[in-house]
């Protein structure tokens, strides 16, 4: 008889049984609310892999009593998804509620996001999506207006630590492994539950005392000196806005290479090069945000390793690039002075004036339907006509 994998015999059944995301869980919180209540509502679960999506999803739909059915984007197709419709109409007139739940909805296109809405929207379905990419960019928008995005963070190494102490006691293995080879466990895993069960039980299985030698024969790799989802993650990156910023292609393209090699997301990358090329080139070159915003779309259709070419190209161009704030600058005072000065009335010329009443009253007063009119008495209010945002 095959063994089930111990990542999926230490799948926690209920909320109290898991261990992390307690900005989710907390007795105050939205999960630990809807199961209180008994009330689902469709969410998207954004957060990496082995952060407890699935998890979550399949304890949600236990504890409202709901029937659960999960399929993965990667997989399944339109047709799946009108079939598991009418399997819910079934279920409505039992009275049972469905939750299906979307496993990487972010592969699914617009079209076949777009056959959820409607049940979606009437209750027929209640939707869990789960993505490791960010729904604002992976989910069509008609979709996200009808969930409640939750963001769940990777583990952290005290959680994980939890995790493996459960699993080792479950294993009943407390005598032939020690600390310092679950702390390697942990540092390995990069916050990914499900990959720190799985190292655990390769090193269980090849050893009957496992030592931190054992754990890298089984894991196949070495502590990573770039975590996607960690400290390093945000300094490289760092790294790599500043030297475009201070034109030093070099440095630039060696920064960017680092993420590749780490296996980065590119669309990440692509993504800060669309912010820079307005943040940091603004004015200086107009043309840089059409090029970065290009490279993001290529890169999108495009995909590893041959969008390579188009991210280095592109880091190259931005970094070389002439440099201006201004808009930058001009963008934050203009936002520091609408949260200092929030309710001032539009001043009466410029307001528009269609009808008579209005016009009376002063509405348009003065004003001219031309290119470049300037009125004599200015477009801010009076209060904020000596300020220079730009």
């Amino acid at each position: 008889m095959q063994r089930v994998p111990l990542a999926e015999r230490m799948r926690p059944e209920t909320l109290d049984d898991v261990i992390g995301q307690t900005h989710l869980l907390g007795d105050k919180e939205i999960l630990r609310q809807i199961v209180k209540n008994r009330e689902p509502i469709s969410l998207i679960l954004w957060g990496p892999p082995g952060s407890g999506k699935t998890t979550l999803a399949r304890i949600i739909a236990k504890e409202v009593d709901a029937e659960f059915i999960e399929i993965s984007a990667v997989t399944s197709g339109k047709k799946d998804v009108e079939r598991i419709v009418e399997h819910a109409r079934q279920n409505w007139n039992l009275q049972l509620r469905t939750i299906l739940f979307v496993d990487e909805i972010h592969r699914f296109n617009k079209a076949q996001q777009d056959a959820f809405l409607p049940h979606v929207e009437s209750g027929l379905i209640t939707l869990i999506g789960a993505t490791t990419e960010n729904p604002s960019f992976e989910v069509i928008t008609p979709l996200l207006s009808r969930t409640r995005v939750l963001v769940l963070q990777p583990h952290a190494k005290k959680d994980l630590m939890a995790i493996l102490k459960r699993a080792v006691e479950l294993e009943k293995a407390q005598k032939r492994i020690g600390e310092d080879a679950l702390d390697y466990i942990a540092e390995l895993s990069g916050g990914d539950a499900r990959v720190a069960l799985g190292n655990l039980e390769l090193s269980l299985g090849l050893a009957k005392k496992v030592t931190i030698e054992t754990v890298k024969s089984a894991a196949q790799k070495r502590l990573p000196g770039y975590d996607k989802h960690g400290d390093m993650h945000y300094d490289v990156i760092s790294a790599f806005i500043k030297s475009m910023r201070g034109s030093d292609v070099d440095a630039t393209l060696y920064y960017l290479a680092r993420m590749i090699d780490a296996g980065e997301d590119p669309k990440f990358i692509a993504r800060r090069m669309v912010i820079f090329a307005s943040e940091d080139i603004g004015l200086a070159g107009n043309g840089a945000l059409g090029l970065a915003l290009n490279a993001f779309q290529a890169v999108e259709r495009i995909g590893m390793p041959e969008s390579q070419y188009i991210l280095f190209h592109v880091a190259s161009a931005l970094a070389k690039s002439e440099k201006s704030r201004r808009t930058t600058d001009a963008m934050n005072r203009a936002m520091s002075l609408a949260k200092q000065y929030n309710d001032l009335p539009v001043p009466l010329h410029i307001r528009n004036a269609p009808t008579k009443l209005m016009k009376d009253l002063g509405y348009s007063k003065g004003y001219q339907w031309k290119a470049d009119f300037k009125h004599k008495q200015g477009f801010l209010p009076d209060e904020l006509k000596d300020e220079t945002i730009f």
